[in-house]
């Protein structure tokens, strides 16, 4: 006959599970002590090389966009401090002051394009007043501080590695989205355009092309048959028309 377990025997095994338990315990606060010192290495080091290249930093994009991984990679955010080390390295006011010159080019161009302005015309007058180059990742990151202002400033995405800044306050909702990207190509677009393509009906094409006309996001061509709205925005070769 098999002997049933007595009281000690699951007495002992109990002990050893909390042992076992315990020890675990142990090694895992061991492992995250040690995980924690070595962050703090890797923040030292990284410290000492930002303080090193400074100018790199700020002067070369690739560069920059380099450091900002090494900076993602052990949760330092240079955008966000603002007091200590990182604010001596100046990465904030770079951005602080890139910020402040898409303000001036977007109040510039406003007039023609209602406040809507492509990522690539807003580079290329980013170029003619800088030394520093400005890579479209820059401007993203500038972006946050932007935001901060409220909704009159923000990216709008409308294709893979294609945006626009939006400087005047309202939200675009997806159907506006989806109107600038059919017109990203030839920078305009059309009821009929946007119902044979998207198999939208008429009224919902004539609302959102209405409203983005409305916004003074887009102009009409009322000669053209079926009437055209064109996106000064989206414009080719509009960077170089002033």
């Amino acid at each position: 006959m098999r002997r049933r377990t007595g009281v000690g025997a699951i007495h002992k095994q109990k002990l050893e599970q909390e042992k076992y338990k315990d020890k675990g315990s142990e090694m895992q606060e061991s492992h995250l002590e040690q995980m924690s010192r070595q962050m703090e290495v890797f923040r030292a080091n990284l410290e000492e090389f930002a303080g090193k290249h400074k100018h790199e930093i700020k002067k070369n994009a690739q560069f920059r966009r380099q450091f900002q991984s090494m900076c993602a990679a052990i949760g330092v955010d240079p955008l966000a401090s603002g007091k200590g080390f990182w604010s001596v390295l100046g990465i904030g006011d770079f951005y602080f002051e890139l910020s402040v010159q898409i303000i001036e080019i977007c109040l510039a161009t406003n007039y023609k394009n209602g406040g809507l302005i492509s990522m690539r015309e807003l580079l290329e007058r980013l170029a003619r007043s800088r030394t520093q180059e400005v890579s479209a990742e820059d401007v993203l990151n500038a972006g946050k501080k932007l935001r901060k202002l409220g909704n009159g400033f923000s990216i709008v995405a409308i294709g893979p590695g294609q945006h626009l800044v939006q400087s005047v306050p309202g939200e675009l909702n997806m159907d506006h989205t989806t109107v600038l990207q059919k017109a990203s190509d030839t920078g305009r677009t059309s009821v009929d355009d946007l119902c044979r393509s998207l198999s939208w009906d008429r009224d919902r094409a004539e609302r959102a092309l209405e409203h983005m006309l409305k916004e003074g996001l887009a102009w009409i061509d009322t000669q053209e048959e079926g009437r055209s709205f064109w996106f000064p925005s989206l414009f080719p070769g509009c960077a170089q028309a002033a």
